[in-house]
């Protein structure tokens, strides 16, 4: 048997470190070639490092959370044949060794190993109907009690938390009967929780902010230290390019795929960026350099399980309406999954940022570092407007979006977002060259 050491690869672009996110394995897991080890985290993504080897972890290189230099020592596997680490090579200082483990069990006296072995082997009691088994504790952050509606209706009614139930069906489904036994337990029977519908609350989560969550944590932090935020917003009377939208959809979205709001609000920003150059820009604040582009590589905001996400529709300028809503749709799958490559999530000129139904009637968005502007979109509701002296229903949008007022007059910031809306107003603007 040997060792395989297996180091924190150079993943290129100049990176000297990464953080590890979390570990796919633990001391002591069978491993197999090619099978994830862990996720790391650099600046601009989250990478995969799959296992070289076939083999038992020994040890982890550090824990959740910490970064690792390049070429540092990940993790420890013994294989069969020959290793690449001399025998007499000390193992990590801070990693937890399987070794150890096995020799302080080999140690152990018999009279204290053979009772725990007996108990181990014995059958868990099955969960009888009426009888108290143990203590009910909280499962676990992220996992969700399975049960059917009418469970969940009931546990609703009778102000039971299914978060504490257990689930003696397969797959560990509540059933009714659990909820019985459940209630018949009383106030004792779960650890933080009563069969009331109104009680007190005592317990206390710490979540490591680690990973993706860190970094957003690191650049929004970083955006409102370091830029003056002026934000402007604007309503804006979608009634026409509604219509349009629902006409163009009508008869061409079988064929090339339906269109949301963004494809029509991403090239007014293209045709009004013209006459406002500098707000299709970047600002080097350190160098005193503000760079401005003649692409418009628009950052479309998304928001995922692990966090809010960035990816980039490049060369916007070129895409009609079905080529803008297509790419959006790819970046916007890449980024949920994990899978999006790093050139995607890097090198926007301005942001688009939307909460869709649930965007509210205002927003102050947060501009995307060293961008200078970001433009976020509202909720669209039908409200009664007056027009020609008359109230009648119009279908309204707000525009929140900010702008640095270092390089950004309020003056030009608000021309800007007029520009937009008046391309959305009367839409057949949008297809002017």
């Amino acid at each position: 048997m040997g060792i395989h050491v297996i180091k924190m690869p150079d993943i290129g672009e100049g990176i000297a470190e990464v953080e590890v996110v979390v570990w796919r394995v633990q001391p002591g897991d069978v491993v197999v070639e090619d099978q994830i080890l862990a996720d790391v985290m650099t600046d601009k993504a989250t990478i995969e490092i799959p296992s070289s080897v076939a083999g038992t972890v020994l040890t982890l290189g550090g824990k959740a959370g910490e970064f690792m230099a390049v070429g540092a020592e990940l993790i420890r596997i013994e294989i069969e044949g020959k290793g690449n680490v001399r025998e007499n090579a000390p193992a990590l200082p801070a990693a937890v060794a399987v070794a150890e483990k096995v020799e302080k069990t080999a140690a152990a006296p018999l009279a204290a190993v053979a009772p725990m072995a007996a108990a181990a082997s014995q059958p868990a009691p099955a969960n009888k109907p009426g009888k108290v088994q143990s203590i009910s504790v909280a499962r676990p952050a992220g996992e969700k009690p399975i049960a059917s509606p009418a469970v969940r209706r009931r546990a609703w009614d009778l102000g039971v938390e299914l978060q504490f139930v257990h689930g003696s069906a397969a797959g560990g489904r509540i059933q009714q009967q659990d909820l019985d036994d459940f209630v018949a337990r009383g106030p004792q029977q779960a650890a933080g929780s009563v069969g009331a519908r109104y009680h007190q609350l005592h317990t206390e989560e710490a979540v490591p902010v680690i990973g993706l969550r860190r970094k957003i944590a690191q650049k929004m932090q970083d955006a409102k230290r370091r830029i003056p935020h002026f934000t402007y917003v604007e309503e804006i009377d979608m009634t026409e390019l509604e219509a349009l939208r629902v006409n163009l959809n009508n008869k061409w979205g079988k064929e090339r795929g339906r269109l949301t709001i963004l494809p029509f609000l991403m090239r007014a920003m293209v045709l009004a960026l013209r006459d406002f150059p500098q707000i299709n820009a970047r600002f080097d604040d350190e160098a005193g350099i503000v760079t401005r582009f003649g692409a418009v590589h628009i950052g479309i905001a998304t928001q995922t399980d692990n966090g809010l996400i960035v990816p980039v529709v490049r060369h916007a300028e070129s895409l009609d309406f079905w080529a803008s809503a297509a790419e959006v749709t790819r970046q916007a799958e890449g980024a949920r999954s994990g899978k999006a490559a790093r050139e995607d999530l890097s090198g926007s000129t301005i942001t688009l940022t939307s909460l869709g139904t649930l965007g509210g009637i205002v927003s102050t968005p947060v501009i995307n570092h060293p961008e200078v502007a970001i433009v976020g979109v509202n909720r669209m509701v039908l409200r009664p407007v007056i027009r020609g002296g008359a109230v009648v229903a119009r279908q309204m949008m707000n525009l929140s979006s900010s702008f640095d007022h270092r390089v950004i007059d309020g003056m030009h910031a608000a021309e800007f977002i007029q520009a937009i809306r008046g391309f959305l107003e009367c839409p057949a603007m949008l297809f002017t060259e």
